[in-house]
This record gives C-alpha cells, structure tokens and sequence, in this order.
C-alpha cells in the first residue's frame, strides 16, 4: 500500500532473521529522505508496532511473510522511494550471497559434534521449538550446552535437564542470555577480568548486574554459568544450579560462589542452600524477592566474604535538572531481572506496580498494542511475549523507543526509569539512540548503565552522552530505582 509519503509491502513467503532484517531497517534509516522504515516478518508483534507507527499493513499478513515499510519526510525528492527500494534490495542480496560463500555447515547437531574437539561446548541458538532437538544431541554426545533460545516448552526442559544429570553434563539453559567460561564471554557479557569469584546465574542481566559491579570493586570473575531463568522454579527444581554449583566446587581456583536468581520458588531455594551447605567452597546467595537484599546489597556481602573494601558506586548527575510533577513511575527495562529488581523496590514505597512480568496474580498488563495502564508500570521489553520474531531490545531498541515517547507524551507520567546493558552482542551505541529520546522528553529520567570501562560501547562514553541529555545515571539498578522513587515521591499526587 502507497500513499503520498508511505510505502507498505507484503512479501508472502519471504523470510530473514530479525538481526538481519534490523540491519536491513538500519540501512533504509539512514537513507536522505527516509523518515522511518521498519523491515520485518509479519508477526503479530510486528504487525502492532507497525500500526503504532501509523503504517497501514495490509490485513492477512503473517509470520511467514516480509513486511516493508518505509516512511519519507516531507521535503523527499521524487526518486526518493525508488532509491530506497533498491538500497533494501541491496542489502538483501548482499546478506544472501554473503551466507552463500560460506562453506556449508553441518545439518545436524550430532554431525557437528563429530568434527569438533572432545572438550567442545555447543551453542544452540535456534527457534525455542526446535531448540530440544539440538540441545539433545550435544547431551547425548557428554557435552555441556547453552541454550540461548527462549521461548522453550517447560516440558522440554525438564527432559533435556534429567538426561543431562543421568550423563554428568551442565545444561545452561533455556533462555540463557549470559555465560563466562575461563573469561571468555558468551552471548550478552560484559568485559571483566578473571579473578577469585565465580558466578551461578538464574537470571541473565542479574549476572551482568554483579560481573560489573564487582569489577568496579575491582574483583575479577573467572566463570558465570547461567543456568535459565525458570531452573530455580518448582518444575525444575534447580537441575541445573546443582550441576553448575559442583561444577566450580571442584575448581581450585573459585574461592567464592554467588547465586543470582530472578524470584525463586520458596522449597526450592531452601533446598538449594541446604546442598549449598554441603559444598566446600563459600555461596554467597542473591535471590531477588520482598524482603530480600537487591542486588547491589548482595554484591556488598559478597565482597565482605573476600575481605575486600566496598566502594562507592558511581553516579552522573544530568547537564540539566528537571523538577518532577505529580504522577506515576513508568520504567521501561531490557533486563528482566533488572525489572524485577526495580518492582520489588519500588513497591516497597509506592504500592503495586502494573507489569508484564508482574510480581504477585492481578496486576498484570493486557499486552498488545497499549502496553499501558493506570498506575506505577513497569515492562521488561526482553520478555518471551515482545520478542517473538523480533531481536532482543538489548540489540534491537525500536519497541521501547517507540514506547518511550508514548510514555513521555501521557501527562500521567512523572518519571522514567530506565535500564541500558552493555558489553559483547549488545547494541554498539545504545546511547546513540536513547540520549535524543531522552532530550526530546519533559520528565526527570533516570538510567541504571550496566556496564564496564572495557565493554566495546565505552562506559564512560554511554554515561556522559545520557548525563548530558538530562539523564541522571548510576551503576547500581537497586540505586537508580530508589533515586527515580524519591522523585516520584517529590512529584506529590497526582
């Protein structure tokens, strides 16, 4: 469908990754005379963004299907959409014959496996459907895997953790975002040195949170063994915690283990420490829920266990200070963890908090189009439900900019709060995109950057471009979300 300044195409059949189909967007953005162009698989997901950015996508679009469209300003030339037709099918064609000149890889896990070394780990990185199969095979063959795939069946996971318990191996995984193995980083992780502590993580950004906070206690971290957000649950149990928890028992050089878990199940976190108890080396526990240390607190005990001297976690106030009026917290996450965190403390102050990824039954959102409600919200845009054939918001930041200056336009909105997570397979700027957002917005926000001095974004660089948009930035989530809670709370009712 074409109008006079939009282009909406559907192309049955057609199919890209989302991380390549967001390169192909990013290209067509960057184009004189394109105001917006989003490139994407016709997701029901998709499709909804792509109504909020007032394309017209024409009805039966599905996920099977490629949808384009491209936005012109006003002062576009009259070639303008025909030279961004050809940009995109540029970068089309060039992804396809790149991927063409690549040797063929092998069609099967278990193929792989017989052309790797013996002490090869596997990554599967697949649609969460089809993650089991893979993950299955590497099993099978003794070997440890990470499952970077989300959107696994529990029932799925439960298999793959019993059989890999029954052969001795560690499952890291599903959904498991974040691992350091020997310092060497794999998926979302940040740039720490090797060092006394060792990590076991039920939760992704959660693990970030405390690789940077104790490297800015200058404490280095030798391994990080996520272990899937729901391994901690009543279903599972902990399969893989136990697995992980003897693999660094057994590691001379892990003088201190901490446990990072999103809110665990009660019995199951009981068992965890009592099995914790029995092991010779120290575990320092970070399970976040209500009455419990965040995350920030829990990286100081750890840091008491070491002996070692906490310091002051850093904070950059804004180039300009903004009052806050009377209104609601609105905090817009890529880290679920994160997320939580803030929830949990927030609600301390300011009563319940309407989410997607809610604390307790009856406040959750109707996800859809609005992602809106009356009251304190808070998303996790790195949900399972928002990112379904589309990138992580850690790499692709489109849904929560879009939904950023919504939030800001509603005058029930007084403060921002904000989550930016550095380091490998991250988006390389973030601030680059979040900092003119920021400056375009009337409220006080406040951002926690996860990050280190020697993550490929630069910490420093990201904190002084938020600072100088108006953002007050700290380290510490557990930090940011007490600062954007006093000035809710000076912000008056509403």
């Amino acid at each position: 469908m074409t109008t006079a300044t939009s282009h909406v195409e559907l192309r049955p059949g057609a199919y890209a990754d989302s991380v390549a189909l967001l390169q192909v967007s990013r290209t067509l953005q960057q184009l004189p005379g394109v105001a917006t162009a989003q490139v994407a698989m016709g997701t029901p997901l998709n499709v909804d963004v792509l109504a909020q950015m007032g394309f017209d996508v024409p009805a039966g679009a599905t996920p099977n299907d490629m949808v384009v469209a491209v936005r012109l300003t006003d002062d576009a030339g009259p070639d303008a959409l025909a030279k961004a037709h050809a940009a995109m099918e540029n970068a089309l064609a060039t992804r396809t014959e790149s991927a063409s000149e690549e040797q063929a890889p092998p069609r099967t896990t278990a193929t792989a496996l017989r052309q790797a070394p013996d002490n090869a780990l596997v990554l599967v990185s697949v649609p969460g459907a089809n993650a089991l199969v893979e993950a299955m095979d590497a099993v099978e063959a003794g070997r440890d895997v990470m499952i970077f795939s989300d959107n696994m069946r529990l029932d799925h996971e439960l298999a793959l953790k019993r059989a890999a318990a029954e052969r001795g191996v560690l499952v890291m995984g599903p959904d498991c975002g974040t691992s350091v193995l020997g310092g060497i980083g794999l998926g979302f992780a940040n740039t720490t040195e090797p060092g006394p502590v060792a990590l076991v993580a039920a939760s992704g950004t959660g693990a970030q949170q405390l690789l940077c906070l104790l490297d800015h206690a200058g404490v280095g971290v030798t391994h990080a063994l996520g272990v899937g957000g729901r391994d901690l649950s009543a279903q599972v149990r902990g399969l893989s915690t136990r697995a992980a928890l003897a693999r660094l028992d057994a590691d001379d050089s892990v003088e201190l283990i901490v446990l990072v878990s999103k809110p665990p199940a009660d019995d199951v976190a009981d068992e965890i420490r009592e099995y914790a108890a029995g092991l010779g080396t120290q575990v320092e526990f970070a399970f976040l829920g209500a009455g419990r240390p965040d995350l920030t607190a829990a990286c100081e005990s750890a840091l008491g266990a070491l002996g070692r001297p906490v310091p002051q976690w850093p904070v950059r106030e804004p180039a300009t200070v903004r009052a806050s009026t009377g209104g609601h917290l609105r905090g817009l996450f890529v880290g679920g963890t994160l997320c939580d965190e803030a929830m949990l403390i927030a609600t301390a102050e300011l009563g319940p908090i309407r989410s997607n990824i809610p604390l307790s039954a009856g406040l959750e959102l109707e996800l859809g189009a609005g992602l809106t409600a009356v009251g304190h919200t808070m998303i996790d845009f790195g949900d399972d439900e928002l990112t379904a054939g589309r990138a992580h918001p850690m790499i692709d930041p489109t849904l929560r900019l879009e939904h950023l200056a919504r939030t800001a336009a509603d005058p029930t909105t007084c403060v921002l709060l904000l989550d930016v997570v550095l380091g490998h397979a991250a988006e390389p700027d973030p601030a680059a995109l979040l900092a003119p957002a920021i400056a375009a917005v009337s409220q006080p926000v406040v951002v926690s950057v996860v990050g280190t001095a020697a993550d490929p974004q630069g910490l420093e660089r990201q904190v002084a471009a938020l600072a100088e948009a108006g953002a007050q930035v700290h380290l510490s989530n557990a930090a940011a979300t007490r600062a954007a809670v006093a000035l809710t709370l000076a912000g008056g009712p509403r």
